[in-house]
């Protein structure tokens, strides 16, 4: 059944290749998300087209998000407002340094307006966003909130398309699942809702980097389910499609431990493909456990979600290994 998408903005390089690699003598399916940008790059610009159109449809003169200091979102969304005139704040996790690297660096250098919030005041941070929108709008400036990794009902269009996009390149009918790193939920949530949409029988594993596998559940279903309600979907969401891929991130979000670094250097020594600390690393660590050395990986497919920057801030451990 054809998918009536929301008006959206043409910023990511659409479609990303999906690609046949061989890894170890074993070959799977990647999809490189990775290559939406430049600076640009990763899953979060594919939710922006639909946010951003959205924001300047409502005529949003501000835009605020948040995340971490190294938030692959908010160096995206900061650089794809920029191009549509919007002005921009971020709400970072984390602190501010002179040395600056990866997404902080460009952050910085863009002219980004930050806040930086300690963990316990970031576990606020939508009222915090919320309460300054109001104080702007007070002074009749219209200010448009992304939510943490644009994962609500209109971001994860973003990730609905793509179900159609790789059905157009691979029979999903044919593929048992897609694999993906999950922070706020939003890809997951929307190749779920794709998955519905077009009664594909895939399964989509969604590996937990951020928040605990209830609550990661959670966030994907209510995105999920508001989408569909909001948006008046002819389809009903089969909820043991979605399965949460736990323990690849007990060292924290920020953190990654020595096995994963090497994993993710031998992974592009032999291949080329850099994986980042915060998300694709742990993610392809799940899938390699998984589903890698099982040699199903024709059957599942990776999504390269991005991220790269984040490794230039872990530069001396990535080397350390």
């Amino acid at each position: 059944m054809k998918i009536k998408y929301p008006q959206s903005f043409p910023i990511a390089n659409i479609p990303t290749p999906l690609q046949k690699i061989k890894y170890e003598n074993k070959n799977f399916l990647i999809k490189r998300d990775d290559f939406t940008g430049s600076l640009l790059s990763g899953n979060k610009v594919r939710k922006l087209e639909f946010l951003l159109k959205n924001a300047k449809k409502k005529r949003a003169e501000y835009i605020f998000t948040c995340g971490g200091e190294q938030s692959n979102h908010a160096r995206a969304t900061l650089l794809a407002a920029k191009k549509y005139g919007f002005k921009v704040k971020l709400f970072l996790w984390g602190k501010d340094s002179v040395n600056a690297k990866g997404n902080l660096f460009l952050d910085k250098f863009f002219g980004a307006d930050i806040s930086f919030l300690n963990k316990e005041n970031y576990s606020d941070v939508n009222n915090i966003m919320q309460e300054e929108a109001e104080i702007l709008k007070k002074k009749e400036k219209k200010v448009y909130v992304i939510p943490e990794g644009g994962s609500n009902t209109i971001g994860i269009w973003g990730y609905i398309k793509i179900i159609d996009e790789l059905n157009k390149q691979i029979n999903l009918k044919q593929i048992k699942g897609i694999y993906s790193a999950s922070g706020s939920g939003g890809t997951a949530a929307g190749m779920l809702v794709g998955a519905s949409h077009l009664k594909l029988p895939v399964k989509i594993y969604a590996v937990n980097v951020l928040y605990s596998k209830e609550k990661l559940r959670k966030k994907i279903i209510n995105s999920a389910e508001g989408c569909i309600y909001e948006f008046d979907l002819s389809c009903k969401l089969d909820e043991t499609k979605l399965e949460i891929v736990d323990g690849y991130s007990k060292e924290g979000y920020k953190n990654i431990n020595k096995y994963k670094l090497r994993l993710i250097k031998k992974f592009g020594q032999s291949t080329g493909i850099l994986l980042d600390p915060a998300y694709t690393g742990k993610g392809f660590a799940a899938y390699y456990e998984n589903i890698l050395l099982k040699r199903e990986g024709m059957k599942v497919i990776f999504v390269h979600t991005g991220g790269m920057f984040g490794a230039f801030a872990k530069s001396r451990e990535y080397l350390s290994v």
